[in-house]
């Protein structure tokens, strides 16, 4: 039986969104002064008032934009070594230890920027959908190539990577709304499965 798992990654996988953990680590002071900055914006997020993509498109760009592809690697590495595998739920690291790689294909379907979460998905040798950022001469330009890989966009991406392959059950794991369409589209879905 021919199995695919999508694996939402912040909450599902870890304990912690890790968006707001590798900005600080990135940039201890950057972050303090930008997150102040940006509390009027959480603020109208919570109220539903602006678009979630928008707040965090100005909220990464604020830290990282003009940062060079290399210096964001090479951040990237060290966060992924210092945080793996204690942000990590347990059961969630038994579960993708004990996949059948033989019969399943997995995907890491993820709202959070691609920079941060690619070491992560490498270690698990599972393919990554995400957000991308985009990257002109070599620097970081503050904005995405993709549109923000959530909601209704994690089955859209799910369905351009696996297409033309046939699956027998399709199984998705989540947490929060963003993934309820995934969740739906899925033969099986999870929600706060590992929790």
């Amino acid at each position: 039986m021919r199995k695919l798992y999508c694996f939402d990654f912040d909450g599902t996988l870890t304990y912690k969104d890790t968006m707001f953990l590798y900005l600080k680590f990135y940039s201890p002071i950057k972050y303090r002064i930008q997150f102040a900055k940006h509390i009027p914006l959480f603020v109208l997020l919570k109220l539903r008032l602006l678009d979630a993509e928008k707040v965090k498109a100005s909220f990464i760009s604020s830290i990282l934009k003009g940062q060079t592809k290399e210096k964001i690697e090479k951040k990237s590495q060290r966060f992924f070594e210092k945080n793996y595998p204690k942000i990590f739920r347990q059961n969630a690291l038994d579960f993708i230890q004990n996949i059948d790689r033989e019969n399943t294909d997995s995907l890491i379907v993820t709202a959070s920027l691609d920079i941060w979460v690619k070491p992560f998905a490498e270690k698990f040798n599972i393919p990554l959908l995400a957000t991308e950022a985009q990257f002109e001469d070599g620097k970081f330009t503050g904005k995405f190539a993709t549109k923000n890989c959530n909601g209704i966009e994690k089955v859209f991406r799910i369905r351009e990577a696996v297409y033309g392959k046939k699956y027998d059950k399709t199984i998705a794991f989540g947490d929060t709304s963003g993934d309820k369409p995934m969740l739906k589209w899925a033969n099986e879905g999870h929600y706060q499965f590992f929790h």
